[in-house]
């Protein structure tokens, strides 16, 4: 049965949540097949997707198309849809005509959206409507650039204090848990546990409540870089290289198809045709 927000109360200092990314129908039955508790798409499908050089060009109809996508493949798993640049930095009712497209049309369980104590209003008003919000603190991918690129964030004390001032606010405005993004171990740690809602880690070490990965990352896929936060669980673009040069190596020596790839028909259907 498809959990609901409550359940992941449960992962809250105790076994801990397992996220991962889809873009497609087949990534959402695996994903649900292998069993996590929580599908996310994420507007990071800008990059391994659609080959964009940021998430920033992603929009609310690309999330919406890959959000059905995935849904029909992951009908009994909780998904998370991301809000993308753009839909709620423009002010609350923005988010909010967002938020419900993506529930109503995305089919979303939830929405997730980065930020913190700027957009507490926001997260208040998106919970306020009935819609489930997964925060996102740390590195934040959409706006990196004001960030100083994709790189670690909370080093300095008042760079963490701020990090942790964002993801109190995300709380205290009703979301159900927050992402830590590229933060160190220690800090997310300490974040974790003066939260009551559970935290979901991605380059944050071990000790939040949940991990996340991208899909196209854990499986090896994606080759454009690979964060030192990741682990690759396969090497599937270096397998798909090699079925694919195989396959055109048979087509051009006609070694494929064979007999057995083909249909029979009976002799005498062609003989009128000769």
């Amino acid at each position: 049965m498809k959990k609901t927000v409550p359940d992941f109360a449960v992962h809250k200092g105790g076994t801990p949540m397992v996220v991962v990314t889809a873009y497609d129908y087949a990534a959402g039955q695996q994903a649900q097949a292998a069993g996590v508790d929580a599908i996310l798409v994420g507007d990071s499908l800008g990059m391994v997707v659609l080959g964009y050089e940021s998430t920033a060009l992603v929009t609310l109809e690309d999330m919406i198309h890959h959000a059905r996508a995935v849904r029909r493949g992951a009908p009994d798993t909780f998904m998370v849809v991301d809000l993308p640049f753009g839909s709620y930095q423009t002010g609350v009712n923005d988010a909010l005509r967002a938020s419900v497209r993506l529930v109503k049309e995305g089919m979303a369980d939830a929405v997730k959206l980065e930020g913190g104590v700027h957009y507490q209003d926001t997260v208040r008003a998106i919970v306020s409507a009935g819609i489930p919000v997964m925060g996102h603190v740390g590195l934040l991918p959409q706006t990196a650039a004001v960030q100083g690129g994709l790189k670690v964030q909370g080093k300095s004390s008042e760079a963490a204090a701020r990090i942790l001032e964002d993801a109190l606010a995300v709380e205290q405005a009703g979301a159900y848990s927050v992402v830590l993004e590229a933060v160190p171990a220690k800090l997310a740690a300490l974040i974790t546990s003066r939260l009551s809602i559970p935290t979901v880690g991605i380059g944050a070490g071990a000790a939040c409540d949940g991990q996340v990965l991208v899909y196209h990352d854990l499986l090896g896929i994606f080759d454009r870089f690979r964060p030192k936060f990741v682990k690759a669980y396969a090497e599937l673009g270096v397998t798909s290289v090699q079925a694919l040069t195989r396959y055109a190596l048979e087509v051009r020596e006609r070694t494929f198809p064979g007999p057995e790839h083909g249909f029979a028909v009976k002799d005498e259907v062609l003989e009128k045709l000769y």
